[in-house]
């Protein structure tokens, strides 16, 4: 009995490495605003798809005022499409070489420094040293909210400014976005190891927030804890207020610690 013979993309995808490959192939033709492209291992129908939002950095109204079917293209592999039977592209991702070559180079772990270019409520952008220009973000690198401090802000204002200097820790290169996203906070000190607290220890702090199912109280610096309403009793208490409480329960891996009053 013969075997059967694999389907072109059984066989593209037994080539293919993973996401983050890069592909060559040739623009095919457009279905909507996607751009089909034959890859060099397609047999004669082409399996390579870009969706509208992953062909170029350059504003347009049709993918076909940046890429022309015949032209030779380069991209980068985003995932393989079971169901629609295609590999779905990012040409965006190897438009500018210099940046690629860039997010290639950044692996996580390693120690960047930069200048802050700018700070929004969703994140910072950061300046990285020796970076080659982005087409569209103020710098490379980029920060999430949660990976700024250790300390509670309310914006990313609060813990730094356009211009300032920062060194952080890369978390992953992304291709998608063309940016290196990066960790102030791992390089700090964890207020957790400064601050070494076990239960039944008794702490006097501030309530920071009060919310329908309890209070946090500041127990050291930079680390708060819960009071459950259920262990409030129906004590009112406020922001600012401060409270003496006792620590009932430490979760490290979660980083929670529940709080019943002390007095």
């Amino acid at each position: 009995m013969t075997e059967p013979t694999p389907n072109p993309l059984e066989r593209l995808r037994e080539r293919l490495t993973g996401r983050g490959e890069v592909r060559s192939g040739t623009v095919a033709g457009f279905d909507g605003d996607d751009v089909l492209v034959l890859l060099d291992d397609d047999p004669g129908e082409p399996t390579g798809r870009i969706p509208r939002h992953l062909v170029s950095w350059t504003a347009f109204e049709h993918p076909s005022e940046v890429v022309a079917v015949g032209r030779r293209i380069t991209a980068e592999v985003q995932a393989v499409d079971e169901r629609g039977g295609h590999v779905l592209l990012s040409s965006k991702a190897c438009e500018d070489e210099a940046l690629h070559r860039h997010l290639l180079g950044a692996r996580p772990g390693d120690v960047v420094t930069g200048t802050v270019a700018a700070v929004h409520d969703f994140g910072v952008f950061v300046r990285l040293d020796g970076e080659p220009p982005h087409p569209v973000y103020p710098g490379t690198g980029f920060v999430r909210v949660p990976d700024l401090t250790w300390s509670h802000v309310d914006h990313p204002h609060d813990a730094v400014r356009p211009g300032q200097r920062a060194p952080g820790e890369v978390i992953t290169a992304d291709s998608y976005q063309g940016e290196v996203v990066i960790s102030l906070k791992a390089l700090q000190e964890d207020p957790w190891d400064r601050h070494p607290l076990r239960v039944g220890d008794v702490a006097r702090g501030p309530v920071t927030k009060t919310l329908p199912f309890g209070a946090f109280v500041r127990v050291a610096e930079d680390v708060e804890g819960l009071v459950h309403v259920d262990d409030l009793g129906g004590r009112a208490v406020e922001e600012g207020q401060e409270l003496r409480v006792r620590i009932l329960e430490i979760d490290r891996p979660r980083r929670r610690i529940r709080l019943a009053p002390a007095d």
